[in-house]
Parts: structure tokens; sequence; C-alpha cells
């Protein structure tokens, strides 16, 4: 699975085998979230949630807001 980039300890990944809406996978040592990135001009949406707290998730939309392009590009990289 391609990381693509560590936000405060959580791993962002886009899975190879996965499907649209391009989405990434955001990881964390007991956790993870999937957060829609609505490309190519956002907003970023946070879809599921298991376990990551309202303060984190928040936190990681922004900072995956702030790399929208660049999410969006490797998701079409990998996607076709």
């Amino acid at each position: 699975m391609p990381r693509i980039l560590w936000i405060d300890g959580f791993r962002v990944v886009i899975y190879p085998n996965d499907h649209e809406p391009a989405h990434v996978h955001v990881i964390g040592a007991d956790n993870e979230a999937l957060f829609n990135l609505n490309c190519p001009d956002g907003p970023v949406m946070l879809r599921e949630n298991f376990g990551v707290s309202r303060q984190d998730a928040k936190r990681v939309a922004a900072e995956l807001a702030g790399q929208l392009e660049r999410l969006c590009g490797e998701w079409s990289r990998i996607h076709g």
C-alpha cells in the first residue's frame, strides 16, 4: 500500500486496488478514518471513522485539504 504522507503519527495511504470516489485511508496506531477527496477542488470530507478523535479528524482533514492537489494527483496516478 503506497504511503502518501505522514500527518502527526497517522499514515495517509491510497490502496491500489481501491474503488472510487477518490479517497485516502488515514491510519493511526489503533484507529483509522477514510476521507473523500472530492477531486479536484474538494472539500475533503470525513467518510468513515473507526476510533479517530474528533479533534484529530479535524486536524487531519485540514492537513489533507492543504495537500489536495498532491493527493488527487496520486489517486489519478495510482488508479489511472
